[in-house]
C-alpha cells in the first residue's frame, strides 16, 4: 500500500468565497493544464502552519460555471497532478429534513447520483475499470471534518445522504417530497462525479455540506430563491474558511496509508495487451501508479 511518503497534502473544493482563509501563507495561483480540458480556475497554493493546501474554487472566481459545465474530470486530474492526497469539499445545499434547518453543516456519508449531463469516469473504451461507492467518503476526513465544523462554531450533523441533481433549476415541490420519501436528507448539484472521480484517482474524499434553504417542500417558507440562497452562503462562509483552516492544522502528523490510496489495484479490468495507449497518457496523473506511466509536469 502506498503511503505518498507520509505527507499530508489537502486539496479543497469550494466557493469563491472560502478561499480567503486566514494564515494562508506563501500565496500563489497556478495554473494546470490536463488532459481533459480546463480545470474551473487556476488553483491556490499555500500552507497552514507547514500544511500544503491547494484550493480550486469549484465554479471558478466570480461563479462563472454552471453545475452542469463544472470540468470535474479536469478539476480532480489538476488536483491529484498537483499532489494533493485527499480532498475536503464543500458545497452549499439544501435541506429535505426538518431538524436540519439552514446554516447547518451536515458531514455526508452516502450520495444518490441524479446527474446525467456530465463526464463520470476516467475510463473508458480501451481501458475500463470498476471503483466500489459501496462507502463513498472517507471516514478518517469525515470525522476530522466534523471535529473542525465544532471547532468553527457550527451546527454539526454527522451522516447522512446527499441527493445531487442536474440543476441549474431549483427542485419541483413534487421531486423534493419524491426524494424525502427515498430517505434523502439533503440536496445538492455538486458532489456528483466529483465524489465518483476522486476514488478513480485514488483520492479520500468527504465533504462539508452547508445547508442554506429548505428546498421545495416545507410548507411553512417559501420556495427556494437564489438571493435566500446567498445570504446563507455569505453568513456561512466566515465559519467555512475557519473549518478549512482548523482541518488543515489537524494535519500536521504522519499520514497513515488508506485503503483508498490502492483501490485501483482491484479495479482495472482490461488485460495489459488490449489496454488504448493513448487513454493511457491521458490517465498518467490519476493511474499511473496502476498502468506504468510517469507524470507529466502541472503546467
Amino acid at each position: 500500500m502506498a503511503d505518498r511518503g507520509g505527507i499530508w497534502k489537502l486539496g479543497v473544493l469550494g466557493g469563491s468565497g472560502v478561499y480567503e482563509i486566514e494564515g494562508l501563507q506563501n500565496r500563489r495561483w497556478v495554473k494546470v493544464e490536463t488532459p481533459w480540458g480546463d480545470p474551473s480556475d487556476e488553483l491556490l497554493c499555500g500552507d497552514i502552519d507547514g500544511v500544503e493546501l491547494v484550493f480550486l474554487p469549484r465554479h471558478g472566481r466570480g461563479h462563472r460555471q454552471t453545475p452542469t459545465s463544472v470540468n470535474a474530470r479536469a478539476n480532480i486530474d489538476a488536483l491529484k497532478r498537483l499532489g494533493c492526497t485527499d480532498i475536503l469539499a464543500l458545497s452549499a445545499v439544501g435541506s429535505l429534513r426538518d431538524e436540519l434547518p439552514p446554516g447547518t453543516f451536515v458531514i455526508v456519508d452516502q450520495y444518490v447520483d441524479r446527474t446525467f449531463a456530465r463526464e463520470k469516469t476516467f475510463f473508458g473504451p480501451g481501458l475500463v475499470a470498476h471503483v466500489s461507492m459501496a462507502h463513498p467518503v472517507c471516514g478518517r476526513l469525515a470525522g476530522m471534518a466534523a471535529e473542525a465544523a465544532r471547532e468553527a462554531g457550527a451546527t454539526v450533523v454527522e451522516g447522512g445522504t446527499l441527493l445531487v441533481m442536474e440543476g441549474p433549476q431549483f427542485s419541483t415541490k413534487a421531486e423534493s417530497e419524491l426524494y424525502r420519501q427515498w430517505g434523502c436528507h439533503v440536496i445538492g448539484m455538486t458532489a456528483m462525479p466529483e465524489a465518483k472521480l476522486a476514488r478513480e484517482a485514488e483520492l479520500p474524499y468527504a465533504s462539508v455540506c452547508m445547508v442554506t434553504d429548505y428546498d421545495g417542500w416545507h410548507p411553512e417558507h417559501d420556495a427556494v430563491e437564489v438571493d435566500q440562497v446567498v445570504r446563507v452562503m455569505q453568513a456561512n462562509a466566515a465559519r467555512a474558511r475557519d473549518l478549512v483552516a482548523r482541518f488543515a492544522g489537524r494535519l500536521t502528523g504522519k499520514r497513515e496509508p488508506s485503503p483508498i490510496d490502492t483501490c485501483l489495484d482491484v479495479a482495472i479490468m482490461t488485460a495489459p495487451s488490449a489496454r488504448d495507449p493513448e487513454l493511457m497518457k491521458k490517465l498518467d496523473a490519476v493511474a499511473g501508479r496502476v498502468l506504468g506511466v510517469e507524470m507529466r509536469a502541472a503546467g
